[in-house]
């Protein structure tokens, strides 16, 4: 009997506070090892998971898409209960579709968006999933600040530098920081981003908007940030926002 061959597209939720992030490492507990070892499971397959972002340790997503080709007759859509069935209880597959064959999740995402969390207050529940930062913050300043990320720039100074490609240019389609309750917001979409990128501007802004800063030389202006975004300066960003405010929220296609 032939099987059929066929291209399955998941959408991923999950609460990275246990893993060492999506992609697969030796003796380390990841996302993309969880749900590869569910598919086996599920089939006896073993198949090539494609993830559309390379979330890193403590990070979160609300719907990561995957995709991955199998030869096996369970019908595409039946996915999502089978592989909920053996992932533990903080990965959870939202929907299973087919795709076409040449559907690739990373490389065909024309956008992805990402939400940073910031708590302004202590809390016994929410503390893996915000960064807790109750320092009186600028929220002009951050606005601001997101205004000058918007556009396409090199953000080599926002990547970790063992990470830097030869290009590292991203068109930023949308940056903006709002106000939730207890909650400062950041949203940001753009057509790539580099490793720890995200992570890094907000680290920035925070520290540029801090209403009472300390004596270190290496605190930031609106103006210093706007020059490193416009590569005005070779100077490389140092603050780093930790990972459980972080949220990988959506990825565009141009189709489905």
């Amino acid at each position: 009997m032939t099987m059929p061959t066929r291209n399955v597209k998941l959408t991923v939720e999950y609460k990275g506070t246990g893993y060492a992030g999506w992609q697969i490492q030796a003796d380390q507990r990841t996302i993309q090892g969880e749900i590869t070892q569910a598919i086996f499971k599920t089939t006896g397959r073993d198949v090539n998971l494609i993830g559309a972002g390379r979330t890193d340790a403590g990070v979160h997503a609300v719907a990561q898409k995957a995709n991955f080709i199998i030869d096996h007759p369970l019908a595409p859509e039946r996915y999502k209960e089978a592989l909920n069935f053996y992932l533990p209880d903080d990965i959870r597959i939202k929907a299973s579709c087919e795709v076409n064959l040449d559907f690739n999740s990373r490389r065909d995402a024309v956008s992805r968006r990402y939400r940073y969390l910031i708590g302004r207050e202590k809390s016994a529940l929410y503390r893996e999933l915000r960064w807790e930062h109750p320092v009186e913050l600028d929220l002009e300043q951050l606005r601001l600040a997101a205004q000058l990320i918007v556009g396409e720039h090199d953000f080599a100074p926002f990547c970790v530098m063992a990470s830097r490609k030869p290009d590292n240019a991203c068109l930023i389609k949308s940056a903006r920081w709002f106000s939730v309750g207890p909650l400062l917001v950041f949203e940001i979409r753009g057509n790539r981003f580099l490793h720890g990128m995200v992570r890094s501007l907000v680290g920035a802004m925070v520290n540029l908007a801090a209403v009472e800063k300390d004596n270190n030389p290496q605190n930031l202006t609106l103006e210093r940030f706007g020059d490193i975004i416009q590569s005005l300066t070779e100077e490389r960003v140092v603050f780093t926002a930790p990972p459980q405010g972080l949220y990988l929220v959506s990825v565009q296609y141009e189709k489905g």
